[in-house]
């Protein structure tokens, strides 16, 4: 399918060039599928495939994009995008410094994070990994609710500046299982991240819900006081929390904006908790790696944070090419984000529950709503949801309702931290909008940092 896709855009690269204009193209094709479901039934049940081309022109420091809907054999169609897209540019703004248009050395096509079984699960195996993982949980009372993404992606760029391109394909699958209360309104949530379909583990999944459904059916729920209290995240809340300070953090154009809560004068320093290590990984295949960014570069294992030691800020390409900054071979549709395991051997909910421990711990598994509050000081917000346990001390455990976070980044991966699981998991951070761009984090299974305030507790769920 690639060599095909590169054969038209390489008459439209020619085509392109014959008109006289210097241009850029980014090919999208996706094959999404999603079974849904709500009050313990499949809800809707859809499939689409769809090409998206986006075609840029440049004039010096001109550029303007026209992006179509299309198809590979509306070559003609292409053709009047390239035109439009040549005449927009005449028109457009002129930029404060020259975009840099790559010129690859050779064409190169990845692969190695696609699986055929994966990319083509069928409706009835999707529905059969439902049943395997809520088997038994559900109840008049008790619905599911949730969702199984899958799909397959392509991803191929050209340019008028080589006759080479670059290919990237991958297959993915993203599944939320909720179980719901009708009456109570409380709601429980499991998730999996797969990137081959050997990664879907219906079982798990029965074993994470049956385990908060047998706390939330037999424990007492109340509003915990307000207060500092050691907190454990799990997964989905540690993968949030990072990929916000992707956005706010590390990112160099993000700094120079001012929308960081990192400078230029701490790099080489200890800005985090000295059990906090962040490195982007391209080797990880559970995360969708590019091996090669959008311009060409090669991808390395890249330290952002080493042992809370800042290490470096990552450029996209045109970042760089605004503020004279070096491109560091992140001009990709994502990153391949890995927090370091720690050293403690806790790493299922039931292992948290049954550890020993001197003071009460609140578990917080998923962060609902988080949004920034001060990017410049790293403070976020979002309140808790889907399984909040709180383990007293005394070995008893409460449901807590739903509890409000409002603190800095800097705060969180401090050396408040108190230990950190020693196994990780791919926790899937994929949205549902857009052109499909499978993405995922690795992250530690626990992190348990001490002493954050709760500024809002719910007095009922």
């Amino acid at each position: 399918m690639t060599e095909k896709i590169i054969s038209v855009l390489t008459k439209l690269r020619q085509f392109a060039i014959e008109n006289g204009i210097t241009a850029t193209f980014f090919y999208h094709e996706e094959d999404s599928a999603l079974m849904r479901f709500a009050n313990s039934a499949i809800s809707l049940n859809t499939n689409e495939h769809l090409v998206r081309l986006d075609i840029t022109a440049y004039e010096g420091c001109q550029r303007a994009s026209y992006e179509m809907i299309t198809n590979l054999d509306a070559i003609e169609d292409m053709q009047q995008g390239v035109l439009q897209a040549g005449e927009i540019v005449k028109h457009a703004q002129p930029l404060n410094y020259t975009p840099t248009i790559p010129v690859y050395q050779e064409t190169f096509i990845e692969e190695d994070a696609y699986d055929p079984n994966l990319a083509g699960i069928s409706n009835d195996e999707k529905l059969a990994y439902f049943n395997q993982a809520v088997a038994g949980l559900e109840s008049d009372q008790v619905k599911l609710g949730g969702i199984f993404s899958s799909g397959r992606n392509i991803l191929v760029v050209m340019n008028t500046q080589s006759e080479h391109a670059l290919a990237h394909v991958t297959s993915d699958a993203q599944i939320t299982i909720v179980l719901s209360h009708k009456t109570l309104k409380w709601e429980l949530i499991a998730e999996q991240s797969a990137q081959k379909k050997d990664d879907l583990d219906p079982e798990k999944i029965h074993q994470e819900l049956s385990f908060l459904l047998h706390h939330y059916q037999s424990d007492q729920a109340e509003q915990i006081p307000l207060g500092k209290y050691d907190i454990v995240f799990g997964p989905a809340a540690i993968a949030e929390l990072v990929s916000t300070m992707n956005w706010i953090g590390f990112n160099g154009g993000m700094m120079k904006r001012g929308y960081s809560f990192l400078s230029e004068d701490q790099l080489g320093k200890r800005v985090l908790g000295s059990p906090f290590t962040l490195v982007d990984d391209p080797t990880q295949v559970e995360t969708f790696p590019f091996s090669q960014d959008l311009m060409g570069i090669k991808r390395e294992p890249f330290t952002l944070f080493d042992q809370g030691v800042f290490k470096a800020f990552t450029w996209y390409q045109d970042d760089a090419d605004e503020f004279g900054a070096e491109p560091t071979g992140h001009t990709v549709m994502h990153k391949s984000l890995v927090v370091s395991a720690g050293e403690t051997p806790v790493n299922t909910l039931e292992e948290l529950v049954k550890a020993p421990r001197e003071k009460d711990i609140l578990y917080i598994p998923y962060i609902h709503y988080m949004n920034f509050v001060n990017p410049s000081k790293g403070l976020v917000t979002g309140s808790s949801r889907f399984g909040a346990l709180l383990l007293k001390a005394d070995g008893s455990v409460v449901v807590p309702y739903n509890v409000r976070l409002t603190q800095s980044l800097l705060d969180i991966f401090s050396e408040k931290i108190a230990w950190i699981s020693d196994g990780q998991v791919a926790y899937n951070t994929s949205m549902s909008y857009g052109a499909r761009n499978p993405t995922a984090l690795i992250v530690p299974n626990f992190v348990c940092v001490k002493d954050l305030e709760i500024s809002h507790a719910n007095s009922s769920y």
